[in-house]
């Protein structure tokens, strides 16, 4: 009873304080100099008659009080005539109330400033900066690696625009830098992160983040069936509040193919718009064909590591192509960059360097494609000649169907031998899967046949014999309709739903299907050569996969791309040839076709091996080390007197035509 006469007793005072607070301000002014004096007059009262040289008489006292409590009030306490004495507190509370007002004039003033800066609403004015448009999980890794790449430089900023709280923006981003080790804080190293809320779509909203004395602006893809469009009003409205086109270079990515050609259209001439959808089937594609190519491009385009440059020709024009192979000790040459902005990767090892070229070579830095000759570490008796080797019938499984989907079995068309199988598993039913990979029927050297199933069903992966397949791709299952009852899979299978376009249930089921897929590989007593395509970088750290497994993640891949490319400009070019069919691309070829593998041998022995065949080393890859992170055995760009003995199955990093 006590316990509950006590809260009611609570309640009521603060429902008569509430009542007290909801009297108005005379009310408050009131009550508050009332509660003033009934603590300061009684306190006076004590320190007047506890004063020992107090005077002795009551109406000295008493105007002793009023002193006390006029300095503390600060309302004058003057003694005198009554007139005089309320004409000293009038003027008092006159200065007190003007004073007042000041402060809170002053205090509003600085409370709106902070408001308005706390929204995100004021001019970025920076010059040289690099602006990022729109939030999506694709904004960690590029930060992450834009400060990576600014590391060497004293001050950088990289300022964001998005329909997005900034207080929010900057605490995300700046948990994100602390867990992958990018730095502390909104001040990541020497980088300052900026960030503005606004619409990206709108001219005058994008214009608080400067892009008209940017020198890169990129624009990230939202998630969701729209971001396509997002993308391209994006653009549009970039060009309109810079109508000029500025100095600043554009990178956009899209997802859908059909979107491709608008937002280039869009961009202008001086963009760079990226496709989501045919990169990543490109590089499932080369990495089913080529196991540990995925490996490779993650080292090449991560900015931790050795990267893509170009250095002056220097002594080298008038020389040829070939020579410069040999040209560089501690960095690997690829390409020429000439003067009128072309770019020729791989090219005849004939081929004149002219005086306006620049080298195109991977080097850990820009300050390291020094020129120093190799030739003299070249062993001649090492070299071997290639074996012919010819495209074999090959079997192959695709496990998931997505937009993707299609494109990736174009490109497994061109790439693999007469009498190639691809057995496609896909939630969709035959005549939907059909439909949507109609390019089937067009196919030269692959013969396709599909199967309606949930990929994620232990006894349907069982039944497919999945360790007799040369090799699996596994793809995120998206935009199918749920099975009719009839046709639900056991009970056994997992059900995790059906995945949307984008979003985290993708990468679920893919995660349910590798695990399985594991069990089969372990009964079966062999490792089976599996690529899988995943959404979020996260998930790829709990695929139950071995150590160095090919996972082609779409998101954090065009981040990558995305952040290169706004760096150095002409990478556009090199990476458009790389991920094309026809051109030169990256291998992953025997180290036995180019050297003798009894002995040690320096890597300048392989480039001038791979030379002679037309192809451009730039690295090897050890079996012994496959499954050791967290190179996994990949060496890009060694130093070309360093010797290494390799074995039978190991392979050789080249450049070569497809």
């Amino acid at each position: 009873m006590a316990q509950r006469h006590t809260a009611t007793l609570a309640l009521r005072l603060r429902y008569r304080f509430d009542n007290l607070m909801a009297g108005g301000t005379t009310a408050l002014i009131g009550w508050f100099a009332l509660a003033c004096l009934a603590v300061v007059v009684p306190a006076s009262t004590v320190l007047v008659w506890a004063d020992r040289a107090a005077p002795a008489t009551l109406s000295g006292r008493l105007a002793a009080v009023w002193v006390s409590v006029g300095q503390t009030l600060k309302i004058g306490g003057a003694v005198g005539s009554p007139l005089y004495v309320l004409a000293s507190v009038a003027l008092a509370l006159v200065a007190l109330l003007f004073v007042s007002t000041l402060v809170g004039l002053i205090t509003t003033g600085i409370n709106r400033r902070i408001m308005l800066l706390r929204r995100g609403h004021s001019t970025v004015l920076e010059s040289g900066h690099t602006v990022l448009l729109g939030w999506s999980d694709q904004i960690f890794p590029v930060v992450g690696e834009l400060v990576a790449a600014n590391a060497n430089q004293r001050r950088a900023a990289i300022a964001v625009l998005a329909p997005k709280d900034k207080v929010e923006m900057e605490e995300e981003i700046a948990t994100s830098a602390a867990a992958t080790g990018t730095g502390t804080g909104t001040g990541t190293g020497t980088t300052r992160i900026i960030c503005r809320n606004g619409r990206t779509t709108d001219p005058a909203e994008l214009a608080r983040v400067s892009p008209r004395t940017a020198k890169a602006v990129l624009v990230l893809p939202p998630e969701g069936d729209t971001g396509d469009a997002q993308v391209v009003k994006t653009l549009l409205a970039l060009g309109a509040a810079v109508p000029e086109g500025g100095g600043a270079v554009v990178v956009a990515a899209v997802r859908d193919t059909r979107s491709h050609l608008t937002a280039r259209l869009a961009a202008g001439r001086g963009g760079h718009v990226l496709c989501v959808d045919d990169i990543i089937a490109r590089l499932l594609v080369q990495t089913a064909r080529e196991p540990g190519l995925s490996l490779v491009y993650q080292e090449l385009l991560d900015f931790a590591g050795d990267e893509f440059y170009t250095a002056a020709a220097r002594g080298l024009a008038g020389r040829t192509f070939g020579e410069a192979l040999l040209a560089f000790t501690t960095s690997s040459v690829v390409g020429l960059l000439h003067a009128d902005g072309a770019v020729a990767l791989n090219p005849d090892p004939g081929t004149a360097i002219g005086p306006g070229d620049r080298i195109i070579l991977i080097s850990e830095d820009d300050d390291t494609a020094v020129p120093v000759d190799a030739s003299s570490c070249v062993d001649e008796e090492a070299i071997v000649t290639a074996r012919p080797r010819t495209a074999e019938a090959a079997r192959l499984l695709l496990l998931g169907w997505n937009r993707r989907a299609p494109l990736l079995v174009e490109q497994l068309d061109r790439f693999v031998g007469p009498g190639s199988t691809l057995d496609v598993v896909s939630l969709a039913d035959d005549v939907r899967t059909r439909a949507a990979g109609g390019v089937a029927g067009a196919l030269g050297s692959l013969e396709v046949a599909f199967r309606s199933g949930d990929i994620t069903d232990p006894g349907l992966l069982a039944k497919l014999d999945v360790p007799a397949y040369d090799s699996v791709i596994v793809i995120g299952e998206t935009g199918h309709e749920p099975l009719p009852r009839a046709a639900a899979a056991p009970a056994r299978a997992i059900d995790l739903g059906l995945a949307p376009e984008t979003g985290t249930e993708t990468d679920d089921r893919t995660l349910v299907t590798l695990l399985h897929l594991r069990a089969i590989g372990e009964a079966a007593g062999r490792e089976l050569s599996l690529t899988t395509e995943m959404s979020d970088d996260g998930n790829r750290l709990l695929a139950p996969a071995r150590e160095g497994a090919d996972f082609i993640v779409s998101g954090r891949l065009i981040s990558l791309l995305m952040t290169q490319i706004s760096e150095s400009p002409y990478l556009a070019a090199v990476f458009e040839e790389l991920f094309e069919a026809e051109g030169n691309e990256l291998h992953l070829k025997p180290v036995a076709d180019y050297v003798r593998t009894d002995r040690e041998v320096t890597f300048a022995t392989l480039v001038e091996s791979a030379r002679r065949r037309r192809e451009c080393a730039v690295g090897y890859r050890l079996r012994a080390e496959a499954a050791t992170g967290p190179a996994y055995g990949v060496r890009l760009n060694p130093d070309k007197g360093q010797r290494v003995r390799f074995g039978e199955h190991d392979w050789l990093i080249v450049l070569a035509e497809s």
